[in-house]
């Protein structure tokens, strides 16, 4: 399997790497790849524009690989129409409190952003249970896997 490495307009945090957990664009470049058509999907998501680059999805899906694709709802209403076999995993928190929890965790996000990323994401948990085909919720990272490798493997895909 291989993950899909999204564009991103918001700025890195201390640990990340460019190319390597997003590519950082500034908003310019990342309206050039929207109306270039080199996007499988994108949204904008507490004030941030995030996508998937569609060519190495391609490439991967081409050599025979599954792509996982990190993404938020309205991202994946636009794969599912582009690419109607996709399989839509949400990965649930264990409760909102926890989210909270792992969210002020890391230090680096305001109190204000934490705020918005919670509304967000109260909308973003309904929506996904009645959109997505499969809800998982991520409490241990063990069984969050094992999971996932059952519903892929008894999923059904055509290329």
């Amino acid at each position: 399997m291989a993950f899909s490495v999204s564009a991103t307009t918001r700025s890195p945090r201390p640990t990340e790497v460019d190319g390597q957990h997003y590519h950082f664009v500034d908003r310019a470049r990342f309206e050039d790849m929207i109306a270039a058509g080199d996007l499988l999907e994108w949204a904008e998501y507490a004030g941030n524009l995030y996508g998937t680059p569609k060519a190495p999805v391609v490439a991967n899906l081409d050599a025979g690989r599954d792509v996982l694709l990190d993404i938020e709802n309205e991202g994946a209403r636009q794969v599912k129409e582009n690419l109607p076999e996709a399989i839509l995993l949400f990965i649930l928190p264990p409760s909102r409190d926890e989210l909270e929890r792992r969210l002020r965790s890391r230090a680096d996000t305001s109190e204000e952003a934490i705020a918005k990323r919670l509304s967000v994401a109260d909308a973003q948990v309904a929506e996904a249970r009645r959109e997505w085909d499969w809800l998982v919720t991520n409490d241990d990272v063990t069984s969050v896997m094992e999971q996932i490798d059952r519903i892929l493997a008894a999923s059904e895909r055509t290329p």
